[in-house]
């Protein structure tokens, strides 16, 4: 669609791209990593009709006053959630990625607990709901992907495992409070291998990131109870989990 815009009394003619905004949702379910994926409408012209796909939508030039404030918005559309940790991931863009003309999408990953999410997904145009599915993240590689966001799911859960290599970030995919033992077993289901029990409870005291909060109740025996002393941003080790303690 041609747009006129003003700018310092010229006007420029441009066509305008469709620009989106997709939120890759992690949570652990099942022992497993789980993405949330959205069912495509089959609605006739929609592309990618019963295809599945990463959630999201266009951005809304009247309510967004940036790209992090629209994916928080979508966000809460669709999980309820309004405040888990969410991270920009990167963008991307072609003149081939959607079938109604040149789009670009800027993506997110967002981290929250299986307990704290209520989906309700609706489609965009008639306000009807759309399937919705978690689906384990290894199954959701290999799934054919609407759009390219089999490529946004690669590269999100590449900077997920990555990052948890030497950051605090699984402690954001549990409820508060958490124990230690629950908090290792969260890593050893992101990292896909086993932790040293003492090597990891050091790191984690040691890192200062956790204060206690009570205890909680396992399996008939009472524990020590952590919370986030700060949810806006992941500790950052002084070394990763891949060298030697």
């Amino acid at each position: 669609m041609a747009r006129i815009q003003k700018h310092v009394g010229v006007e420029l003619r441009f066509e305008r791209p469709l620009v989106t905004v997709d939120v890759i949702i992690f949570t652990v379910l099942d022992e497993q990593l789980h993405v949330l994926l959205v069912q495509r409408p089959e609605t006739r012209g929609e592309p990618f009709p019963g295809r599945w796909a990463l959630p999201g939508g266009f951005i809304d030039v009247g309510q967004d006053r940036d790209l992090l404030q629209c994916a928080r918005r979508k966000l809460k559309a669709k999980t309820g959630v309004s405040s888990p940790y969410l991270e920009q991931l990167g963008s991307w863009g072609s003149a081939d990625r959607d079938p109604r003309g040149w789009s670009a999408t800027h993506a997110y990953f967002a981290l929250a607990p299986i307990g704290h999410l209520e989906l309700r997904v609706e489609s965009q145009e008639d306000g009807t709901f759309l399937p919705t599915m978690w689906a384990p993240v290894d199954e959701a590689l290999g799934m054919s992907l609407a759009f390219d966001h089999g490529e946004i799911l690669q590269a999100a859960v590449e900077r997920l495992r990555g990052k948890v290599e030497y950051t605090s970030l699984p402690a954001f995919l549990l409820p508060e409070p958490m124990t230690l033992p629950q908090l290792q077993h969260v890593y050893e289901v992101v990292l896909g291998r086993a932790l040293d029990k003492s090597a990891f409870r050091r790191r984690m005291l040691d890192a200062g990131f956790l204060e206690e909060a009570g205890t909680v109740s396992m399996g008939g025996r009472v524990a020590q109870g952590f919370r986030l002393r700060d949810r806006r941003e992941p500790t950052v080790f002084p070394r990763s989990f891949k060298a030697a303690e």
